[in-house]
């Protein structure tokens, strides 16, 4: 099963860009979880801090494209290091101003530079990807990697973060997110041998958005709804393992959803596939549907934890397809870009979820929280077989935009 990771990282610079990338991402499963519990503890409301989370998301969505279409045009390097130097100064107003216990409005404003200058370093990792494997099939093994390492993180991540804020301070596991932020970032950017080169300056094809393609549009959207569904799970979680009297077990609970969706990820990038990817991208929402829709049922953290395991196993093979989708929807010069609404896409659809989460956890208690999962579950099942056809009909077109 090995065989074909070692293969892709035996290319030259790519065991240590991917290494670089896989500790920048940590932030990306401690951040918004860091704040939540870090707000909850010094203001006492979960929805104030689903509201903050959502900022950061939400910043991150609208302007993460924008930065990179700059990256795609400049380069990862000249684009990224000062906006990452940014997003590190934000990310320590939120936690300063919510040590200091200043008022909540202060939070927002600082959430909001954090998140809108953060970026994609996942799409930067995969970008890279592009540039040094020979094959499709060495694509969707790397890329497959890469969710790999997206689901350690995000085991990894939500224990560390629960776990220091329990044991050390409230504002622990933010501090050390923008401690790997900057670390991993700035190696990874460091690495310019494997580094796309810049497309340059805008042509008429450049100008507009990847977004006008349907495809990317149906991609989008599901995102948004599945993005939606992790949100939801967070904020449960975390309020229903404080209502359990484990307050401390919540990131272990979210480390083990994670560990379902990265045995699967290694699993489905280990081998090849004869089914068209639109249609396995449509079989894994529909899978991932109907796995978290069970989580309404259970009724104690390690039933939770273990039911959050099976159902891990459709998010690495949904989130892997849907990127080999984009890099056949658009083409070369724009990958970063529609890379980037990948992810922007689920950090919309997650400020939704943490939100409105927080907002019905805050009346009706934690479990009622997975009512909200359970409905965003259903949504996605819906879009991506309703647009069945479309996915089809244009990855079979195969005329890139861009």
């Amino acid at each position: 099963m090995l065989a074909p990771y070692r293969k892709v990282l035996a290319a030259p610079g790519a065991l240590a860009f991917s290494s670089a990338g896989a500790l920048a991402r940590l932030p990306m499963s401690m951040v918004t979880i860091s704040i939540v519990l870090l707000v909850e503890a010094v203001y006492g409301s979960y929805a104030l801090a689903g509201q903050v989370a959502a900022v950061y998301t939400v910043a991150q969505a609208v302007c993460a494209p924008q930065l990179a279409k700059l990256v795609d045009r400049y380069g990862q390097a000249r684009v990224m290091r000062p906006s990452l130097v940014v997003a590190m100064a934000g990310l320590t107003g939120v936690a300063v101003a919510a040590m200091l216990h200043g008022p909540s409005w202060l939070l927002y404003p600082a959430a909001a530079i954090a998140g809108g200058t953060v970026g994609s370093m996942g799409a930067l990792v995969r970008s890279r990807w592009n540039t040094v494997v020979e094959s499709p099939s060495q694509l969707h093994t790397a890329y497959s990697l890469e969710s790999a390492i997206d689901e350690l993180v995000f085991v990894v991540g939500p224990v560390l973060a629960t776990t220091l804020a329990a044991s050390l301070s409230p504002v622990a596991g933010l501090l050390i997110a923008i401690l790997a932020a900057a670390g991993g970032g700035f190696w990874f950017l460091a690495q310019r041998a494997t580094e796309p080169t810049p497309s340059g300056r805008l042509t008429g094809g450049d100008r507009g958005s990847v977004m006008r393609s349907p495809g990317m549009v149906i991609i989008a959207v599901v995102f948004i709804a599945m993005g939606s569904i992790f949100g939801s799970i967070d904020v449960s979680t975390v309020a229903f393992a404080e209502e359990s009297g484990a307050a401390g077990l919540a990131g272990v609970v979210l480390g083990i959803f994670a560990l379902g969706s990265l045995i699967s990820g290694l699993l489905y990038g280990a081998r090849e596939f004869t089914m068209a990817p639109w249609k396995r991208f449509v079989v894994s929402i529909v899978l991932l549907a109907v796995g978290v829709s069970l989580l309404i049922l259970v009724s104690s953290l390690w039933v939770l934890a273990a039911a959050g395991f099976v159902a891990g196993f459709a998010i690495a093979p949904t989130i892997i397809t849907g990127n080999a989708l984009v890099q056949q929807l658009v083409a070369p010069s724009r990958l970063t870009e529609g890379l980037t609404w990948v992810g922007t896409s689920i950090g919309v659809g997650f400020a939704i979820g943490s939100s409105v989460t927080g907002s019905v956890v805050d009346l009706h208690g934690g479990h009622a929280g997975y009512v909200v999962t359970m409905a965003a579950a259903g949504v996605a099942a819906l879009i991506a077989l309703s647009t069945a056809t479309v996915l089809r009909r244009v990855t079979t077109q195969r005329r890139p935009v861009g």
